[in-house]
């Protein structure tokens, strides 16, 4: 992990403290802090495709839209490939391991993720809200019929169910897709009980419903921090700001507040 700035190594001891003040702790997560475990950054659900198209031609906002995958499952399942040949073999970093010990150490800690890989499962939290759901549970398209895999070596280019012979899909949220219904009742759920500090890790916040615990933190003059290099929709209304990778903010911190 790379060291943190002057600037960032000063914010840590003031987010430490607002962490010692706190009961509840909302961890909003992003691809930002999964690129720590070596995984690219996406472009919504994407990835690999930051600066161009896929070579079909098309944007990938419709290759992996959810039209696509009824139309022409072929093409989506291409691109999901990829994606998930993206995540193989990488794992959990710092940053998920820290947010897990927190959740074991405070009163009340949740994880909105908009992140597929389901690293902060296996890291060791367990109010996880993954928002976009996960690569590794692949179900039928006609049926009830859900599996959890590992990865996708082995499938063939569009996988079908065992026991209906439908096309398969990931539990995914492709463009122009809901989201689901058991995240989406988790999500208001918990945002509407409120937090005692918010935290926005490695997003850029552009989804409403992203920026929103930020904002209603703001809002109600309870603190929030903003792990993230670049400037972000939220940016101006963080009580701190530190522009710094995820895992190397978040293990100072953690261990700032435990000094």
């Amino acid at each position: 992990m790379a060291p943190l700035s002057p600037d960032d190594a000063a914010c840590v001891g003031q987010v430490a403290a607002l962490l010692r003040g706190a009961r509840s702790i909302l961890f909003v997560t992003g691809a930002g802090l999964s690129a720590d475990s070596g995984l690219p950054t996406y472009r919504g659900i994407g990835g690999l495709y930051q600066h161009t198209d896929p070579e079909d031609d098309l944007p990938i906002e419709s290759l992996l839209s959810g039209t696509t995958m009824r139309d022409r499952p072929d093409l989506t399942w291409k691109y999901l490939r990829q994606v998930e040949e993206a995540c193989r073999g990488a794992g959990p970093n710092r940053g998920h391991a820290v947010i897990a010990e927190m959740e074991r150490h405070f009163e009340r800690v949740w994880v909105l993720t908009q992140n597929v890989d389901g690293f902060h499962q296996k890291a060791g939290s367990q109010n996880v809200i993954d928002i976009h759901g996960t690569l590794h549970t692949v179900r039928c398209t006609r049926c009830r019929h859900a599996a959890e895999v590992a990865d996708y070596a082995g499938f063939p280019p569009v996988p079908r169910c065992p026991d209906c012979g439908a096309v398969a899909r990931p539990a995914v949220v492709l463009f122009g897709e809901r989201l689901p219904a058991r995240q989406l009742e988790a999500y208001q759920r918990e945002t509407a009980r409120g937090f005692d500090v918010v935290f926005s890790v490695g997003t850029t916040s552009v989804f409403p419903y992203i920026s929103a615990p930020v904002l209603d933190a703001y809002h109600w003059k309870k603190p929030s921090v903003e792990i993230n290099p670049g400037d972000t929709d939220v940016s101006e209304f963080v009580t701190v700001k530190l522009r710094a990778g995820a895992a190397a903010a978040l293990d100072a911190i953690w261990a700032a507040y435990n000094h």
